[in-house]
Order: structure tokens, then sequence, then C-alpha cells
């Protein structure tokens, strides 16, 4: 038996995710995402006509030159869900391998909107798609499974690969949420099963390693009763709404339609990504919008609900983009004066999504409230909950499957750290069976390694 785990990114960053898991000569990728970060500081870059290996350079896609050292053959390319962390290098890389796609209805119906805005590269791979619940032999020896999960993007899984030398899962990035509106709760059944089956290795997310505070993530039924509260009094009397939410938080768009459909008000969903997210959620059923709301994604379409809404605030809610303050995303832009909608004394600003930690986030985000409150307007700020695992999940989660060996990833070498350290009081040892690995480093299990 050669298992081997090769961090390919991810594993210095939070994104730019993507992991190769080699058993005997058959290889399998999960994930090809960006670094959102990197993405920021560069935002004249017009990533769909850039070349990969720019990308690479400038540290926004993963490296993935390492994969031709690698000997086996690539059987598949695997995505746990549509977050552009994740999927956001698909049409970059993933033509230089002679393998299919694989991921739910929902994540596939993304990554061909990826391919289709690419302008460097023809991806051509074929496009599986897999629901939750559902296996796909990939080889002789190698089954991938995907197990239902949660997380603040809808079809989510947990990607797991049989093979004959036990079980590896790759978790990234989950939370267990019983009470979505949009998403069935975790498979726990199916895990515990899992784990009983014999997990050889773990690959798990650290996102909120590091978190002490955050013992366990609040569902989703939390934000609904918040924006319940936040949303009443504003949605009867005659000033501006606005909500800014994440365009990929489904979960989340659906509950803010759900209280704005019992006012007279018209949703307007306002922005490009907006009009992606929504609009492929919507074609699949996911999302279930009321009659009375309107996407807008276009420049020209903005401008004019816009203007309408300008026109007779109070006949509107709007739901834009631009939560982390991104200069030249919707919110920042309508704070800033640049758009025909003017915010007044004594519109309300509902921010249901968290400060993205980094420098350059909070600064944005400061700049865009100060602007706002200039305005008059009121501010509530951080209406959400994380959509990934707090520490005690974390902790059930191990549990739950009984891994062998555990690799963190998904964050930098304090947050690996930090989750080795959580695994640590749960019987494991860092060093021993659980791996700190660096992009472009690998962690080989030979047959001694189980014994």
């Amino acid at each position: 038996m050669t298992v081997e785990i090769i961090a390919i990114g991810g594993y210095e960053e939070v994104g730019k995710n993507m992991t190769a898991v080699k058993v005997n000569e058959d290889v399998i990728i999960f994930d090809m995402g960006i670094h959102l970060d990197r993405i920021n500081i560069h935002e004249d870059t017009d990533i769909d006509r850039m070349h990969s290996l720019d990308l690479i350079e400038r540290g926004v896609i993963p490296d993935d030159t390492l994969m031709k050292e690698v000997d086996g053959k690539v059987k598949a390319i695997v995505f746990s869900h549509g977050h552009l962390d994740h999927i956001g290098a698909v049409a970059k890389l993933a033509h230089r391998y002679d393998a299919p796609l694989v991921g739910t209805p929902y994540t596939t119906a993304l990554i061909k909107k990826q391919i289709k805005g690419e302008r460097k590269f023809k991806v051509k791979n074929p496009i599986r798609t897999l629901n939750p619940g559902s296996k796909l032999k990939l080889s002789k020896g190698i089954t991938l499974e995907f197990v239902q999960s949660t997380h603040s993007i809808p079809q989510a899984v947990f990607p797991v690969l049989h093979t004959p030398d036990g079980v590896i899962i790759y978790a990234l990035d989950f939370k267990f949420d019983n009470h979505q509106k949009v998403s069935p709760p975790p498979d726990y059944k199916r895990l515990r099963e899992i784990g009983q089956e014999g997990v050889l290795a773990l690959i798990v997310e650290t996102t909120n390693a590091m978190n002490f505070e955050q013992v366990k993530t609040y569902s989703e039924r939390v934000p609904r009763i918040i924006l319940e509260d936040l949303m009443e009094d504003p949605l009867n009397d005659n000033k501006g709404l606005i909500v800014t939410t994440f365009s990929s938080h489904i979960e989340r768009i659906q509950t803010i339609s759900d209280i704005a459909k019992k006012s007279d008000r018209e949703i307007l969903f306002l922005g490009r990504s907006m009009e992606r997210f929504l609009g492929i959620a919507e074609n699949l059923g996911i999302l279930k919008l009321p009659k009375n709301s309107a996407i807008h994604g276009s420049p020209k379409a903005v401008n004019r609900a816009l203007a309408a809404a300008e026109d007779d605030r109070s006949k509107y809610v709007l739901v834009t983009t631009g939560h982390q303050g991104e200069p030249d995303a919707l919110l920042p832009r309508i704070a800033s004066g640049k758009t025909p909608f003017n915010v007044k004394n004594g519109d309300n600003i509902i921010i249901s999504a968290p400060i993205i930690p980094n420098p350059t986030n909070e600064a944005n985000r400061h700049i865009m409230e100060a602007k706002l409150k200039a305005s008059g307007a009121r501010i509530y700020a951080n209406a959400h909950v994380s959509g990934h695992a707090g520490r005690e999940d974390h902790r059930e989660f191990l549990r739950m499957v009984k891994p062998a060996h555990i690799i963190p990833a998904h964050g930098d070498l304090s947050m690996l750290t930090a989750y080795g350290q959580l695994a640590e009081e749960e019987g494991y040892r860092i060093g021993n069976n659980v791996h700190i690995l660096r992009n472009a480093q690998a962690q080989v299990f030979n047959d001694y390694v189980n014994e």
C-alpha cells in the first residue's frame, strides 16, 4: 500500500485550495480555488484574460506545476462546493489534466459559468454531476462518495474516497447545521458508518480553529430571527432599506426574501454576482424567490433599478453586493455617491456578513460605513453566523469519523497548528498522526504507518 497526500494550495493561506491524493498509480485532485485576498490587492486585474503562470506568480491560484513530478494518472478533479476559493481556478488549471470535473449539480453549474467566462484557455474536461448520498467509481480500486454536509452555500458535501487501504475524507468546508431552509442536515449516520469502516486520513478545514470563543457554530435559524427583528420596522416606514450579504449564501438570500415578501416592497437583487449565484439556484429549484422580486446584474440594469428606488425608496428593498466595502462593489459605490441612488438621513443599512479578517477588508469596510453614517444612514452590522464549524463541532467530527491521521488545511501555519492542538486534546499528536504540511509538501502513508 502507498497513499500520498500532496498539499498544492491552501496550506499557507486561507483559500487557493487544492490537494491531490495518490493511491498507488491513481491520482484524485480536490478543488482548484483562488486566493481572494490577492485579487483584492490586484483590483484592476482581468483574471479571465490572464495566463495561469502569471496568476501563480502573483499567488492568486495554486502552483500545480509540481504535479509534473507526480508519477500517476489523474482520474478525477473533485469539488467540495461552489465558493471561489474552491472552484475559482478551474478555468486556469483543469485543461492540464485529462480527467472529468465532478461536483454536485449546483457546484457544476457554477463551474460551467467559470469556464464560459474564460478568455485564455479552452477547458474541455467532461463534467460529471454527483448528488449528495451518491457514489461514483473512479478506477478499479477507488470509489468517490458524496456525503451530505452543510455550509454557507447549497449542495456542499464531504467528498469521501473509498480505497483498498482505507477511507480518505476531504472536509473543506462545513458546519453542522440542522435547521437550514434550502439544505438538509448533514448525514451524521453515514459519517458514523464511515468512521466504523476505517478512515485512514481526514483532510480538514481550520477556519475557526483559533477562535476559542466560538465553541459551536450557531444554526442559520439564528440570523433568521435577527433579520426578522431588524427588518420589521424598516419595512414599514418610508425610508430606504438596503441589505447586503454574500451572493453565494442562498440560505441567507432565501431568509431575506421570505421576510421582505410580507411587505408591500419590491425586492431588488443587484449586482453581477447576485445574478450569477441566484439565477443558477433559482433555475435548479434550490432558491424560491417571491413574485415581488427581480434580479439585475448588468451595470445598466442595476442603474435603472437604483434610479427607480431613488424616486420612491419606500417601494423597494435593495439587496446588494459589497458587504466587505470592496471599492468596485455596489454598496461602497452607493456610499460614495457613484450611483443614481443616494443614501439619505434615516435610511436603513443591514449588513448580514462579518468582516473577513484582513487589513484590506477592515479598512474598506470602515471607510464604507463612515460614508454611510455621514449621509445619515442607520447601520445594523453583522447579522450573521459563521458557515464554518466551531471548535466543538470539530471535536464532535473527530469522534464521529475516528481518523487514523489528520491533515489540517485551508489556513496559515498558525491555524493549522491550532487545529493540531485541538486534535491533541482528542488523543492525537502533532508529528505523529497530525501532519502539518506546507504548500508543495506531501505526506506518504506506507504499510507500516497503520500497524
